[in-house]
């Protein structure tokens, strides 16, 4: 896997985060450097984390499902995609009314931002990638773009809250076809 496609995963993977900023920008009055750099430390970390989880347990199942394992790279990301779209389109957003740099609080939305990283780690267990390259781009990508999403939530409200979400879900379901037809034209010439 390319850098270039681990980086679009990576912004994928980020935009929940991002979203979740921007709206805790919103709900912030005036933050600081330290808000933000605590929040973005929190989303940044739970993102490399959760896909070194999938990756480790994807390891475990490889050897059951190395026939189909593009099948469910495809579906997974696929999947991922289309909810992240759906839930922008829907309207769920990611309202934060409370203080987001309350401990407790913040936990959470690490957590549940970083769900979707779990099942990506799963899919670069499957595709026999290495993990530490892409763990460490998607922490990063995360950290940065989490700590710039609090100012622009405090800047520009919600204009890019909803665009980012559906662009990284996008993102997800090309890389998802994109790993499915590399995989089906490697086994198109030992049909013929």
């Amino acid at each position: 896997m390319g850098l270039p496609t681990i980086f679009l995963i990576a912004l994928g993977l980020s935009a929940d985060a991002f979203a979740v900023s921007v709206s805790s920008g919103m709900a912030m009055r005036g933050p600081r450097y330290g808000d933000a750099l605590k929040l973005g430390l929190s989303f940044g970390l739970f993102q490399a984390v959760m896909p070194l989880i999938g990756w480790v347990a994807g390891l475990s199942l490889r050897a059951f499902i190395t026939g189909v394992d593009h099948w469910i790279a495809f579906g997974l990301l696929g999947f991922i995609g289309c909810k992240m779209i759906y839930e922008a389109l829907r309207g769920d957003s990611h309202e934060v009314k409370a203080d987001a740099i309350c401990p407790s609080l913040l936990l959470f939305l690490s957590v549940a931002t970083s769900i979707d990283a779990l099942a990506v780690g799963i899919t670069f267990s499957f595709l026999a990638a290495p993990i530490a390259l892409p763990i460490a781009i998607i922490g990063f990508t995360t950290f940065a773009l989490s700590f710039v999403g609090v100012f622009l939530g405090e800047r520009c409200g919600r204009l890019f809250e909803k665009k980012a979400e559906i662009v990284g879900g996008l993102i997800l379901i090309t890389i998802g076809v994109k790993i499915l037809i590399e995989h089906l034209s490697e086994a198109a010439p030992a049909l013929l």
